[in-house]
């Protein structure tokens, strides 16, 4: 029993991470009805960015993010500004097939900047340092992933509820063209938006940098996690993007033990069946 504790004590800090892959995607969605299929590959790009602070500086991962968070906000701002914001309107394609493009030119600068070889950010004694918590042991860094990410995603709904830039970001999604007459800049709105959700991503790159090795092409899959994650929680709602996370995370780990070859196939099991029984996701957004 304690062992199956352990096992969804583990997926649960795994849906951390999973949860900011998925937050920035929920926050762009929420606002603009945008989606970014480059958002994977814009995590491993926060990754790389990560690495060569790290070794140009000889500075800890923690402290690159120090640099790699506004950068990455500066890129969200310009592509949104310079490429995505034109081809927003009534038709999804447009910005589906931009994205893609996108994603397609980031995987090949990285593969030609850094080459196909696996990198990780090393963060020293943290990654594997553990506390027992009674009969369980748990790792310092899972712990610290998930409470940055519950942190990042009350940051972010308190934003959006109790700030004049979140009620910004509301008027634009109930209705563009009224939120314009009222004043607003709805293009700079959606570059601040996508500044924000790429500094999560930033956040994301970092974190996954250290727990793991990555290389240009994994971007795809980071994606898909954060996708079903969104998905699994409702579009647009950051508490049910936890959620969602926590989810994917704990069917991840629960196949990974019945069989490790499993794990990937049982997260998106969970994510079928969620999507079988609530179309819409577990908590979909409510409309103010």
């Amino acid at each position: 029993m304690i062992e199956w504790i352990g096992v969804i004590v583990q997926g649960v800090l795994l849906g951390g991470l999973y949860a900011l892959f998925a937050a920035g995607l929920s926050l762009i969605f929420g606002v603009m009805r945008l989606v970014n299929i480059a958002h994977g590959d814009l995590i491993i790009l926060a990754a790389y960015l990560g690495l060569s602070t790290t070794m140009m500086f000889g500075v800890h991962p923690f402290a690159a993010a120090l640099l790699v968070l506004p950068v990455m906000a500066v890129i969200g701002y310009v592509l949104q500004r310079g490429i995505l914001n034109q081809t927003l309107g009534p038709d999804i394609l447009p910005p589906l097939l931009v994205t893609f493009g996108l994603s397609v030119i980031i995987q090949n600068a990285l593969l030609e900047g850094y080459s196909a070889d696996p990198q990780k950010l090393y963060a020293g004694a943290i990654e594997t340092a553990s506390v027992n918590l009674g009969s369980l042991t748990v790792g310092i860094l899972p712990l610290l992933t998930f409470a940055i990410a519950v942190g990042v995603i009350a940051g972010l709904q308190w934003m959006f509820y109790a700030t004049a830039l979140g009620r910004g970001f509301r008027a634009v999604s109930d209705n563009q063209d009224i939120a314009q007459l009222m004043g607003l800049n709805k293009a700079h709105v959606f570059g601040l938006a996508m500044a924000m959700a790429l500094a999560v991503t930033g956040i994301a790159g970092i974190l996954l940098g250290i727990r793991t090795s990555f290389d240009p092409s994994i971007g795809g899959g980071r994606l898909i996690f954060g996708f079903e994650a969104v998905i699994i929680g409702g579009l647009g709602n950051l508490w049910g993007t936890l959620a969602g996370g926590v989810i994917l995370g704990v069917a991840q780990t629960i196949g990974a033990k019945i069989d490790p070859g499993w794990q990937v196939l049982a997260g998106h099991i969970a994510f079928l069946v969620v999507l079988a029984v609530r179309p819409n996701g577990l908590f979909p957004r409510v409309q103010h």
